[in-house]
């Protein structure tokens, strides 16, 4: 793909991140939505006007070229030595959550506790477990994607999934930046394979979201996404039930 379509296709995919249509685009840039699709379907954009767009997508032309080689959303399985190591040292996870959102060492040590001895030792750990390559001037490159599926019954999620639950939840979701949305009803199986779907592509705009952010010049905020239901009914109502008849009675 050459690189004006690549250009033009982040920057659809970012509109679609950002919640925009080029209506809404046009409105914030001041061209109507009929000339906003001429210059996207014909690719001619001047250097002001793509700085315009940038600007109204909050970010800059700098990003933009930052992700031309970026592919979008992936993930990673790490291997069961990989997932091991990284269970059984909290500072080598944390460290490792760090590089993975980007951190440099230099940031790392200046907004957490890690000693610049320590994080030595630390990234010669994650060289050694293949999970970055080391490069010049304490730079690094990673060897996995940013976005890791953990093991459903694999070391880290049986070391801290217990722990990550009780304190994500631990809040009263009145901020800001917070969402809380719940609410126990009773559906079909048709409109539960719908919702399964729905919950699948909400799961995957949030991993592109989090990849598309990763190259912004833009603050960033460490968030956490909890998506999640299954057949249940509340112990107060359950304990209510009556027993099924035994056939044989």
């Amino acid at each position: 793909m050459d690189e004006a379509r690549r250009i033009v296709e982040i920057l659809k995919r970012t509109l679609r991140m950002r919640g925009l249509t080029y209506a809404s685009l046009g409105k914030r840039i001041n061209l109507s939505e009929a000339s906003v699709k001429r210059v996207f379907a014909q690719r001619t954009f001047s250097l002001k006007r793509l700085e315009q767009v940038c600007r109204a997508l909050e970010m800059s032309i700098a990003d933009l070229v930052k992700m031309i080689d970026v592919k979008g959303y992936s993930s990673t399985a790490l291997t069961l030595a990989q997932e091991t190591a990284l269970a059984k040292d909290e500072a080598l996870l944390s460290y490792f959550y760090l590089l993975l959102n980007g951190w440099t060492d230099v940031q790392i040590r200046r907004h957490y506790q890690f000693e610049e001895l320590q994080t030595e030792g630390l990234r010669a750990r994650l060289v050694d477990l293949g999970l970055i390559e080391a490069l010049p001037k304490r730079g690094y490159r990673l060897l996995v994607s940013r976005q890791i599926i953990w093991r459903a019954d694999g070391p880290v999620r049986r070391a801290y999934e217990h722990r990550v639950q009780q304190e994500f939840l631990r809040s009263a979701f009145i901020g800001a930046r917070d969402y809380l949305a719940w609410q126990p009803v009773e559906l079909t199986d048709s409109s539960i394979d719908v919702l399964r779907r729905k919950f699948g592509q909400l799961y995957r705009e949030f991993l592109e979201m989090a990849e598309l952010d990763q190259h912004s010049s833009q603050p960033r905020h460490s968030v956490g996404f909890l998506l999640a239901f299954r057949p249940w009914v509340f112990s107060l109502v359950a304990a209510r039930q009556r027993r099924a008849m035994d056939p044989k009675n």
